[in-house]
Order: structure tokens, then sequence, then C-alpha cells
């Protein structure tokens, strides 16, 4: 399991790829070896629970199309527990899969077939996003109303006089959020959310709203004296109440 807050290498990292067609794992397994990654391999849904709960997995790989569980049964029960980064292979290639992806939760979304190469940037792009990396002059944590942020530790909270709450966000929406409250009242577009919190994917200005609409039901659920508030035409930005 990646350390938050230390540089890592590729050798220390671990995937999980859930992939029932042997080619296609063979082909996956060897270029993550080749990045001198460390791989399990699942063929069901079933199977690649119990690989989550039984080893420290860093990524997954996850196919949709699964026995036993297909892979959006899998990755909602990911979500219920963990936070690790899940990107999604299908061969579906239409919006409103995609959309249905990170809306549930996904990091990334990959269509068949494609080229390992793009797979394995893929994994590290969203490996590069997962890790918060810290400097002697950083501040590990930030605080706007009664959210806070631990960078050190991952984690997001609610704060109130006989409680704390903590957010069980996906690795997108912390990142979201983490970017919102470097300047509250400021009005971020799409644009620049996309740049400043997915720079290595080719997710649509559209998926910005999808994960955005979570973020924010997952905040009025709790005591939070903070919201995400929509510009119209234009962006987000983090308010107090």
């Amino acid at each position: 399991m990646i350390h938050r807050g230390y540089i890592w290498n590729m050798s220390e990292l671990t995937l999980l790829i859930v992939e029932d067609d042997d080619d296609i794992a063979d082909i996956l397994i060897s270029y993550a070896q080749r990045d001198n990654m460390q791989t399990h391999r699942a063929v069901n849904g079933l199977e690649a629970i119990n690989q989550l709960h039984n080893h420290d997995i860093d990524l997954v790989l996850l196919d949709v199309k699964l026995p036993e569980k297909d892979g959006w049964a899998v990755l909602s029960h990911i979500r219920q527990f963990s936070q690790v980064p899940v990107i999604m292979l299908t061969a579906l290639d239409q919006d409103i899969d995609k959309i249905m992806a990170l809306r549930m939760g996904a990091d990334d979304y990959i269509v068949k077939p494609f080229n390992p190469n793009e797979v394995m940037a893929r994994v590290q792009a969203v490996l590069r996003r997962s890790i918060v990396t810290t400097t002697p002059t950083a501040v590990p944590e930030k605080s706007y109303g009664n959210l806070k942020i631990d960078e050190t530790q991952h984690l997001v909270t609610i704060q109130t006089a006989d409680a704390i709450h903590t957010l069980n966000l996906t690795l997108t929406e912390y990142h979201f959020l983490l970017l919102l409250i470097q300047a509250p009242n400021k009005v971020f577009t799409r644009s620049e959310i996309l740049d400043r919190c997915l720079p290595d994917s080719d997710a649509l200005e559209r998926t910005v709203d999808s994960h955005m609409s979570k973020l924010r039901k997952k905040l009025t659920t709790l005591p939070a004296t903070v919201a995400i508030n929509s510009v119209r035409g234009v962006g987000y930005r983090l308010e107090k109440l």
C-alpha cells in the first residue's frame, strides 16, 4: 500500500488486474511487470473483492463484464470500504457508461481494444494524483468553516462541538475539494478544475459536474458550515453557509 506523503517508486506498487480474458490479463500483467510493478489477478468479481480484502492494493484495473459479480457491482462494493484508485476497462464506448463509471467512483475509464502502453500511462497518471507529497514548508492541514483536510492522512472531516465526522470521498472528489479549499470563494472554471485535478485524463467538462454533484450531496448529509455552490455557465466555488 502506498504510504501517503512519500515519493514512490514503481517496484513498491501493487496492481490488482480483474479480467476474465486470459490473453488480455497476460498482456496487462506483462506490461505492469515490465514497469516493475507487483501484480495480483482476479478472474471474477467475487475473487476481486476477496483479493482486495486480503492484499494491499494500490490500484485496480477492473473489467466491466465479469462472471459472478460484474465490474459495476465490484466498484460499488469497493467504494463502501476503500478509496483505492480504480480504472474501469470495458468494450462499451458510450458517454453514459463513462459517466456512470465516474459517478460510481471510478478514477478513469479505458475502452477496449486499448494500447497497453496507454493503459500503463493512465495507471501512472492516476497513481500520481492519488499520492499526496509534502515538502518541509507545506502546510499539512487546510480548513475552512468546520471543514478540515489533513493532507498527510488524506483525511477529510467535518468538526462539530461534540463529534468529528469523516467524509468518505473518492480520489477525484478529494482532489476537487482540496483545490476549492485552497481559495475559498474563488470560482474555479470547469476547465481549470480538469487541468489542475485531472491533468492526464481525457475527461470532458461535464465530468466535473458529475463529480461535483456527488461531492455536494456528501457535504449536505453532514452538519457542514460550508457548501460547494455552482456559478451558472462558469464553474464552482466553496463558500460558508
